[in-house]
């Protein structure tokens, strides 16, 4: 004989809607870490990437910018503007850059992440053009169109180098990630990527900005 006591159909009822519920929560948190499954936290126990001076940031940034200059205009580039990326500056540190080559002067510099297998345990960065690899790869890059990814509105990467050469098939974009701060944290290191250059929501929307405004692909050169 069936408990059609009305008690004991709500408490049935209140226990089946709260399997469902957690039910839904575990499957939305697995769902979750899977998209989120691209960043890395930093290592527990690091060393700090040696800090190089202003000086020698600034001459190194003037070599690319000078070289630069000439390679935009022959390629079809955005003459007004490069994207700079220093990796020899550890990433608790402002690397990326926006330069304007017409004025000859440094306008914007945020965080930027490196790869995960860019880490060997020392003060150097290891790179990598491998699929798989989870590393950084150095060269230029053509900043492609923008698509709506795991991240939300990211743009492609189009390398232009052999050291590059591979970013599509790596799936190595730009994009945001709310991990990343918009104040330098050195000595404190980013979130690793599986390659990808990701930053800061503010200051992907200043890029952003820039992107939106240039009527040609703008150069982007990831160095060390």
């Amino acid at each position: 004989m069936s408990d059609k006591n009305p008690l004991n159909i709500i408490r049935r009822t209140l226990v089946v809607t709260m399997s469902l519920f957690m039910t839904i929560s575990v499957f939305g948190y697995l769902q979750y870490s899977k998209e989120g499954s691209r960043i890395y936290p930093p290592d527990t126990n690091f060393t700090s990437k040696k800090e190089i001076s202003k000086g020698e940031v600034l001459s190194r940034m003037k070599e690319k910018v000078a070289v630069a200059k000439e390679y935009v205009d022959v390629k079809g580039f955005d003459v007004s503007y490069c994207f700079l990326v220093d990796m020899r500056i550890p990433s608790g540190k402002n690397r990326f850059f926006v330069y304007n080559l017409l004025k000859d002067s440094l306008e914007a510099a945020g965080l930027v992440t490196h790869g995960k297998g860019s880490e060997k345990g020392s003060e150097d960065l290891f790179f990598s053009n491998r699929p798989n690899s989870l590393c950084t790869s150095l060269g230029r890059y053509k900043m492609g169109e923008s698509y709506t990814g795991s991240f939300g509105l990211s743009y492609k990467l189009y390398g232009l180098d052999k050291t590059n050469d591979k970013a599509l098939e790596r799936a190595v974009v730009l994009h945001s990630y709310f991990g990343v701060p918009d104040k330098e944290v050195y000595p404190n290191q980013l979130s690793f990527s599986e390659g990808c250059p990701a930053v800061s929501p503010e200051f992907f929307a200043q890029l952003k900005a820039y992107m939106d405004e240039s009527q040609e692909p703008i150069l982007l050169w990831i160095y060390y």
